[in-house]
């Protein structure tokens, strides 16, 4: 499945139609995870303005310069905004390919944008398996949006944020009746699922995937196993800057070399040549020589090493 790295790679590789005009769209096959709109077509004449990336979406921005029929408006023309929501799913691209080019058999989009010296190129959604989406902005983000956690490299995610949300420190009974006693108490209870598990859930924060979350706590020195409760605020400050850092340095990569995953240009990532201990179970830890050990954590492989990551 393409990574946040994975999706903020492919938003990087579509600079170069930014400014370009929509002049045709071919829709081959709209049964995706959900249908795609029926009035797609809808887009031509638009201009693609600007990518953004929330979690893995790509939020693709679209203007069109309407003229104003009314002759003595102060503004002679309305700008008209329309917003794609793209999800590529377990095994979806989006690639440039050449004016002309035939769609392939999982090519289920083509959008066909032409630039200012009248150059034509295609970009083809492209999705094997059929889990990812293309919608309308405004008629899905309430749903897949406004329930995600903080981007991992923004500012709101920090050691400070994951510590108290675990431990529910920011969430004590501040009523009037409870502090008049002296009895303010926590409404829930500690965060005691294993850490691996909670900085992989979307409402924590958004984009740390089996890949990264692995890796991370492999740097932290970390049992993935271990109960989020138990960890110390120093090692929450170890652990987030390491999520970070790992973030960063498969975005400079160009992400995970996934099987079936390619950017808009065509390129493959790189993050895969360096993983430490994702993948590699049974092989010898790369710090001290141990064999590294695979456990499944809600059904998904956690590879650590026993000896970095003793469980606490």
């Amino acid at each position: 499945m393409p990574e946040l790295p994975e999706v903020e790679t492919t938003k990087t590789s579509l600079a170069p139609l930014l400014g370009q005009r929509i002049i045709d769209i071919k829709v081959f096959q709209p049964k995706l995870r959900w249908a795609m709109p029926d009035d797609l077509d809808s887009l031509i004449d638009y201009t693609l303005d600007s990518v953004e990336r929330r979690a893995k979406y790509l939020i693709l921005n679209f203007l069109l310069l309407l003229p104003n029929d009314d002759s003595d408006a102060a503004q002679t023309a309305t700008l008209v905004q329309r917003q794609l929501l793209v999800h590529l799913g377990m095994s979806g691209s989006l690639q440039q390919q050449s004016y002309g080019t035939e769609n392939r058999k999982h090519d289920h989009l083509i959008i066909v944008f032409k630039g200012v010296n009248n150059t034509k190129v295609q970009l083809h959604y492209y999705d094997p398996r059929r889990f990812g989406s293309v919608l309308w902005h405004k008629d899905y983000s309430a749903k897949l949006l406004d329930h995600l956690g903080p981007e991992p490299l923004s500012d709101e995610f920090t050691a400070d944020y994951l510590y108290q949300l675990i431990q529910r420190s920011n969430l004590l009974d501040h009523s009037a009746d409870a502090v008049a006693v002296g009895k303010a108490k926590s409404k829930k209870q500690p965060i005691a699922r294993a850490i691996k598990s909670v900085i992989m859930e979307q409402q924590v924060v958004v984009g740390v995937g089996n890949i990264y979350a692995t890796e991370s706590l492999y740097l932290s020195a970390i049992h993935p196993a271990t109960p989020a409760h138990q960890l110390s605020h120093a090692q929450m400050i170890i652990l987030v800057d390491h999520i970070k850092g790992i973030l960063q340095k498969a975005i400079a990569l160009g992400g995970s070399t996934l099987r079936d995953f390619t950017v808009a240009d065509g390129q493959t990532g790189y993050f895969q040549q360096t993983l430490n201990v994702y993948g590699r179970q049974g092989e010898t830890c790369p710090h001290c020589d141990a064999v590294l050990e695979n456990i499944k954590i809600n059904g998904r492989a956690s590879v650590f090493c026993p000896n970095c990551q003793p469980i606490l």
